[in-house]
């Protein structure tokens, strides 16, 4: 899949810490309860933290209690894309950012109204821009 932004993985080593780098550009998980974005109250924009992509609002997260970030529904319909992920020994939707690809996390179908979704994302792949007062 061709994507807006392509970089190359030594750019995004040189880009990305270790862990944002395992996450986004490996397909990894941070552990549940360790990100600090799922408690986090603060209003603003969350981007992707590869490309600076506005792929979440605080005005759309809730506490789901799964341990990470968790959104109804993203800022825009066209901000991430899905795809099957049969990884794990289990069928998931990957949920990515549609500008760079970064993996950004899991989209369930157990969330609140008026989407029914759970966007399940890791604090690691996010940068949250506070609005301005």
């Amino acid at each position: 899949m061709g994507f807006k932004i392509d970089k190359s993985d030594a750019e995004w080593h040189e880009q990305l810490s270790p862990e944002q780098y395992r996450v986004t550009r490996q397909h990894g998980t941070e552990r549940a309860f360790t990100g600090e974005y799922d408690k986090c109250k603060t209003p603003g924009v969350y981007r992707c933290v590869c490309c600076g992509n506005e792929v979440f609002d605080s005005a759309q997260k809730y506490d789901s209690g799964s341990g990470w970030p968790s959104f109804w529904q993203p800022a825009e319909p066209e901000a991430v894309g899905t795809e099957e992920d049969r990884s794990l020994f289990m069928v998931r939707t990957e949920v990515h950012c549609n500008q760079c690809g970064a993996h950004l996390g899991h989209v369930f179908p157990d969330g609140p109204e008026p989407t029914g979704l759970r966007y399940c994302i890791n604090s690691v792949a996010l940068d949250l821009a506070p609005h301005e007062e």
